[in-house]
């Protein structure tokens, strides 16, 4: 690769529409990835990920899951396939499949091996990201975990990462540490010229774009990916009552959608989907080992999407 990337801008990672056997309703992922590929300002699509629910899918349903997004995105929009796997030659094949498949960056998600200890010997994460490095030549997206996280790659290693890797473009910034999150932007855009920090604070996303950002890489623009374009458009021009009037319509669901406990974020977003009409309401369903939203939370998300003005 000749030379950085860029990678920037509204990047919504989608959902993925389950009935309740647990097969993947394939025709209303279509209709969502559709209405997702026209809001504008969206270059980018984010596959194989947590949204999408990555962890319970096969090897073979991860890149029929990438061919399927490359099918039905516009030329127009590029698409990002995460790579999820905690054997880094593993996460190598996988990251070649998805490049096959027509993914033109890679999220690389945290080995599972990092939370032995990894923070005190970075090179185990040096080598998981260089495995993946030498197995194809596409743009690269650094996954940064919360704050004390075991999965974490310190702020240290992250720029460690960017200095010495050239695929990689961009960070996903997910501390949820306003203070981490500005120590990134800073010690980034001083320290490691052309890489990109992308928002994912979705419980706080106007303060974080306040501070500074490339973009948003997001699950939660599966639902909002239309007033996300608004925000952050507003904070780029500097329009700060634009952005708090748009903040207060996400505010609602991104409540609703981040509650305790924090593993059901993306059946909420599903359900939530399901209760606008976006989504047939029998493709909300997930796979264990998690469960579906139950009635209560249905009332709550449904009410959110009225507060957002999305209903």
């Amino acid at each position: 690769m000749s030379s950085r990337p860029v990678i920037q801008g509204l990047i919504p990672a989608h959902i993925l529409p389950m009935e309740r056997s647990g097969d993947i309703r394939w025709d209303a992922l279509t209709t969502h990835l559709e209405w997702l590929s026209a809001v504008p300002g969206v270059e980018w699509i984010t596959t194989t990920a947590h949204a999408s629910e990555v962890a319970t899918l096969t090897e073979s349903e991860r890149q029929q899951l990438v061919e399927h997004v490359v099918a039905t995105v516009p030329e127009s929009v590029s698409v990002v396939a995460g790579v999820y796997d905690d054997g880094s030659a593993r996460a190598a094949a996988d990251a070649r499949r998805s490049v096959a498949a027509g993914a033109s960056a890679l999220l690389v998600f945290p080995s599972g091996v990092f939370a032995g200890g990894s923070q005190r010997r970075p090179e185990t994460q040096r080598a998981h990201y260089e495995a993946i490095a030498e197995a194809v030549d596409v743009p690269l997206i650094v996954f940064k975990y919360p704050l004390g996280s075991p999965l974490e790659v310190t702020l240290e290693t992250t720029l460690e990462l960017c200095n010495t890797i050239p695929q990689i473009a961009a960070v996903k910034e997910w501390s949820y540490d306003i203070v981490e999150y500005e120590n990134t932007w800073r010690a980034i855009k001083a320290q490691a010229s052309g890489v990109s920090v992308l928002s994912s604070f979705s419980r706080s996303l106007l303060a974080s774009l306040v501070v500074g950002s490339d973009g948003i890489l997001s699950g939660h623009g599966s639902i909002v990916a239309d007033l996300q374009a608004e925000l952050l458009a507003a904070v780029q021009r500097e329009d700060l009552a634009a952005a708090r009037g748009v903040w207060d319509r996400i505010y609602p669901l991104a409540v609703a959608c981040y509650a305790d406990p924090f593993l059901d974020q993306h059946n909420r977003m599903k359900a939530a989907l399901g209760e606008i009409g976006r989504i047939p309401a029998d493709a909300t369903s997930v796979r264990a080992p998690l469960v579906d939203v139950d009635a209560a939370e249905h009332v709550t998300l449904a009410q959110a999407c009225v507060d957002a003005g999305i209903a």
